[in-house]
């Protein structure tokens, strides 16, 4: 049996990997949390990644950019989408609440001159749209709100900001519009590892709150196919749909991401098997069974 230091060395080692790859730090900002501590705390923490995602099955945070305005008549629109037309509740990054349509045109007047002015039409993002969820059932929508509203303070400092819940569907979420040039001039810019670094933060806002939610990626989770967008779906069966989009997204650069979190398990399984700890194997045979389980045809998570 291996020793608990040997275990925890490959448990950071290859759960880095697996759980946190290519995670952008924003410069000047700490070291992110999950990559601080001691050997046996940085260990803990992937032991209770693995517990997530392979026995307790976490519903999946989503951080999604949705759009955004090229000039500050989308961005109006935008705003007075997302408060319906300021019968909603919208929160800027000061923590004001407004509301009301002369609420929605002072704050699209504020934004049109915070900074370089933004005319009516630009060539370029002035603004990006996001929406942060829950699946369905998972988490009460002020948890949801609440964090949120951590997740601008830490995620979107800097940069003029507003966000409103939408509760009144099934599955609650916050639509946050930022304005894409922060106050120091530098420009917003979100890249796939800061998405992915959204989610983290998103989860664990939620978790400190107590709701179970997890930001694990497509590939680690074992998922072997994209689901279809929803509006594919639809088109298809209204025999609308008369040619196949062109190519395959990455295949070689998803398929090889694949291939590097199933290394990154096996490793982490054998590492779990050869520990003094039983609960260390318990959770070896648990990652065996899910594996199992994500190789299954027609099998979406």
């Amino acid at each position: 049996m291996a020793d608990r230091q040997t275990v925890d060395g490959v448990l950071v080692l290859w759960g880095d990997r697996l759980f946190y790859p290519g995670n952008r730090t924003v410069k000047g900002r700490p070291e992110p949390r999950w990559r601080r501590g001691s050997l046996r705390e940085r260990a803990d923490a992937i032991r209770a990644r693995i517990e997530a995602t392979v026995v307790r099955r976490a519903p999946q945070v989503m951080v999604k950019v949705t759009g955004g305005g090229r000039g500050i008549k989308a961005i109006a629109a935008h705003f007075r989408y997302i408060s319906k037309n300021g019968r909603l509740d919208i929160e800027d990054e000061n923590s004001t609440t407004l509301r009301g349509k002369d609420a929605v045109r002072e704050l699209t007047d504020d934004w049109r001159h915070a900074g370089s002015l933004i005319g009516e039409e630009a060539g370029r993002r002035e603004a990006y749209n996001i929406m942060l969820s829950m699946p369905r059932g998972s988490a009460e929508a002020m948890a949801v709100w609440k964090a949120a509203q951590a997740f601008a303070k830490e995620e979107l400092a800097g940069h003029k900001y507003v966000m409103v819940l939408h509760d009144h569907q099934a599955n609650p979420h916050v639509h946050i519009s930022v304005r894409a040039e922060g106050k120091d001039g530098r420009r917003l810019n979100p890249r796939k590892a800061d998405l992915h670094r959204w989610r983290e933060t998103f989860a664990e806002k939620l978790r400190e709150l107590g709701v179970e939610a997890e930001a694990t990626r497509q590939a680690t989770r074992g998922a072997m196919r994209n689901t279809p967008s929803l509006w594919r779906v639809k088109a298809a069966g209204e025999g609308r749909l008369h040619k196949a989009r062109p190519g395959r997204r990455s295949g070689a650069a998803v398929e090889a991401s694949r291939a590097a979190a199933r290394e990154a398990w096996v490793a982490l399984a054998e590492a779990l098997s050869t520990s003094s700890d039983p609960s260390d194997r318990q959770l070896a045979a648990s990652i065996g069974g899910w594996s199992r389980d994500s190789r299954e045809p027609n099998q979406h998570r």
